[in-house]
């Protein structure tokens, strides 16, 4: 009887089958590719997070820093520290009072000395003291009350200066005392090295004669810092405060 072979061996004399074809490992371009797009999407990432920086946090930041010392300036005034309008030498660290623009915005800006990236990212607008002087309207000397603030992040107190027009109200409010402007002049654009728009007599906004006049000046473009828009005001009155602070007639 011829031998046969039992099934174990029938499979273990088959051919085996062929291996699966193993992965391909991706040659040096792909993976310089690979990783140029990971730093593309980190990079991106981060300057998302860096544009949440600049434009909101700032402004929540600068936004409570401006009330504290708003509710310090308004604490004083009630306790009766403090003569007259506020300080009017330009050596005052202090705030002096607050802006009102009712086009522009309706919260109220405190104005602080300088115009220093430390003072205005604070969320205020601060009055020129270099490359000129500010004449302070509780002076009482006519000249120019010129001020600043930032367009964008920090509190962006100017953002909406765009929305100014000829004849709008600008109202400062120190401790006993309204100051109401109405604008005369905007410039929409100019160099940044312009310092002829803050002089005391303000001839390129066409007035020729000293008077009582307020200049808001901020970047532009928005959110870049390439030149300056200016707004001019002139002083049309002046009110006393009264016991309720019952804000002038351009305030309601």
């Amino acid at each position: 009887m011829a031998p046969t072979t039992d099934d174990t061996e029938e499979h273990a004399d088959a051919p085996a089958s062929p291996a699966p074809p193993g992965r391909r490992r991706p040659g040096p371009v792909a993976v310089v590719v690979g990783l140029f797009g990971e730093l593309l999407i980190t990079a991106g990432l981060v300057l998302g997070l860096f544009v949440v920086y600049s434009l909101w946090w700032t402004n929540v930041v600068a936004d409570r820093a401006a009330d504290r010392q708003a509710d310090k300036v308004r604490d004083s005034w009630s306790s009766g520290s403090g003569a007259g309008g506020g300080p009017v030498s330009f050596d005052s660290k202090d705030g002096i009072g607050f802006l009102h623009v009712p086009a522009m915005s309706g919260d109220e800006i405190l104005v602080e000395k300088g115009t220093s990236m430390k003072v205005l990212n604070d969320g205020v607008a601060g009055y020129y003291t270099d490359p000129v002087k500010a004449t302070l309207p509780t002076s009482g000397r006519k000249g120019n009350f010129a001020l600043a603030a930032h367009r964008d992040g920090h509190g962006a107190k100017f953002h909406g200066i765009h929305k100014i027009e000829k004849g709008d109200p600008i109202v400062f409010e120190t401790k006993d005392t309204w100051y109401v402007y109405k604008v005369y002049g905007i410039l929409p654009e100019t160099s940044k090295y312009n310092v002829d728009v803050l002089s005391e007599i303000p001839k390129e906004s066409g007035r020729k004669k000293a008077g009582h006049y307020i200049t808001l000046t901020t970047c532009t473009p928005v959110y870049t810092s390439t030149y300056r828009y200016i707004v001019w005001g002139e002083l049309v009155r002046t009110e006393k405060v009264d016991e309720e602070r019952t804000p002038p007639a351009e305030l309601r």
